[in-house]
């Protein structure tokens, strides 16, 4: 593409932000639509992140997403929320309104578009279990427990950060019994027992690390949703295909969520076609360069 003065500039910011695969997908989303547009990605250190975002409004970037540790700051940080950021309390999309900034959360609906896509139906009615109740993973509980889930595990050491999660789903959606394990050793035992198993957790992203889960712990006729795309199969979703479970990973959440922040930017539909290809072919050129 050609960029001129005209060129409206979008970008993700994180810290770090090297193993983004955004900008492939949006730069060909805009190719697809002919828009005169270009996404970048930049490390941008927490401290300094609420600055950064009024000097790129000034400066007329038509929007930005948001990774990892940024969602949490700019939810504290912004005075204008769309309800889907204060119900995940965390902001992955912001939008240059007229009235200012607005902090928007695309992770929920990404999961939930990505799960049915895979596996061709919502959680609804099912018994969850969540790996890691972190950022990703409080989304993603939140997110089955607003569609229906009938009960959730949340498996993660840390005992705060759990216990919160499971707070909120218990003040929020009444229906959905929701339990806390703590210990290692009975994840084993709550993922047999699920219908829905999410990794949320960051292991598997490096090839020699342990998986958390066993291949015992998965059997026939169960969904396992790694949330890590970088790689087109991971640790956790070899061995639950094995055992004969449907897996998927998390490229369909990235795609989805990133559809949804390119249409409140645009007000255009997303080119989901366009930007799955570019998401395939830019895992496919890592894929590549590691094994070289």
């Amino acid at each position: 593409m050609k960029i001129g003065s005209q060129t409206k500039v979008y970008a993700v910011l994180g810290h770090p932000i090297g193993h983004t695969f955004s900008p492939a997908m949006h730069n060909a989303a805009f190719a697809a639509l002919g828009l005169d547009a270009l996404y970048c990605a930049f490390d941008v250190a927490p401290q300094t992140l609420l600055g950064v975002l009024t000097a790129m409004r000034e400066m007329g970037l038509g929007g930005l997403n948001l990774t990892v540790p940024l969602k949490e700051v700019a939810f504290r940080g912004l005075a204008r929320l769309d309800a889907s950021a204060k119900r995940l309390g965390a902001v992955n999309t912001i939008e240059f309104a007229h009235e200012g900034l607005v902090g928007h959360n695309t992770d929920g609906y990404g999961f939930l578009r990505a799960h049915e896509e895979a596996f061709g139906c919502t959680p609804k009615d099912s018994k969850v279990f969540v790996l890691g109740a972190g950022g990703a993973g409080r989304a993603v509980a939140l997110m089955c427990a607003e569609a229906g889930a009938r009960e959730i595990t949340l498996g993660d050491l840390d005992v705060i950060r759990c216990h919160r999660v499971a707070g909120e789903i218990r003040d929020h959606f009444s229906a959905c019994a929701v339990h806390v394990s703590l210990n290692t050793d009975h994840w084993p035992e709550a993922v047999q027992a699920a219908e829905l198993i999410v990794q949320a957790t960051p292991v598997g992203m490096k090839a020699d690390e342990k998986p958390l889960l066993g291949a015992a712990a998965f059997h026939q006729g169960q969904r396992f949703f790694d949330l890590i795309y970088w790689f087109p199969e991971t640790i956790h979703m070899q061995m639950a295909r094995a055992a004969g479970a449907t897996a998927a990973n998390g490229l369909g959440m990235l795609l989805h969520q990133g559809a949804r922040a390119f249409e409140i930017w645009t007000g255009q539909t997303a080119p989901l076609d366009a930007m799955r290809t570019a998401l395939e072919n830019e895992l496919a050129a890592r894929k590549s360069a590691q094994q070289g």
